[in-house]
């Protein structure tokens, strides 16, 4: 399988075994980096996480696909984080925190390939996430 077919199959298998993984990818977002849990005061029914998961998952399915418009999203929305205090560095991360979630989710059903697809397209993902990055 190709990259964005291994990417694909494993956001279907952890939504398979887990349903919908927005509580569990801040849950360990916050155990990460708990200085990013204030910043979601308002959201006291998780709506506005639900809908920032569901765009990176989004994202991510265009960047290893047909790459429309997820490469300019990327470095749109590391500035508009900054603007929520939000660090760069930190954004970048947090792509990384949904691999490491839906792995823990996945468990045995992890494969290697889906691991190297991942280790692949977070080094990607990362290039565009860097402000200032040359990526293209």
């Amino acid at each position: 399988m190709d990259r964005e077919a291994l990417i694909t199959a494993s956001f279907e298998l952890a939504a398979e075994k887990a349903g919908d993984l927005t509580p569990l990818v801040y849950d360990r977002l916050f155990r990460e980096h708990p200085e990013m849990e204030a910043l979601f005061w308002r959201d006291k029914n998780h709506q506005v996480k639900g809908e920032m998961l569901s765009q990176v998952a989004v994202a991510i399915l265009d960047f290893v696909g047909p790459r429309r418009y997820a490469s300019q999203l990327i470095r749109t929305e590391v500035i508009n984080h900054a603007g929520y205090d939000v660090p760069p560095e930190v954004f970048r991360l947090f792509f990384g925190v949904v691999r490491d979630t839906m792995k823990a989710v996945c468990g045995g059903d992890w494969t290697a390939d889906i691991d190297a697809a991942w280790t692949s397209t977070l080094t990607d993902l990362d290039a565009y996430a860097t402000p200032n990055s040359t990526a293209d």
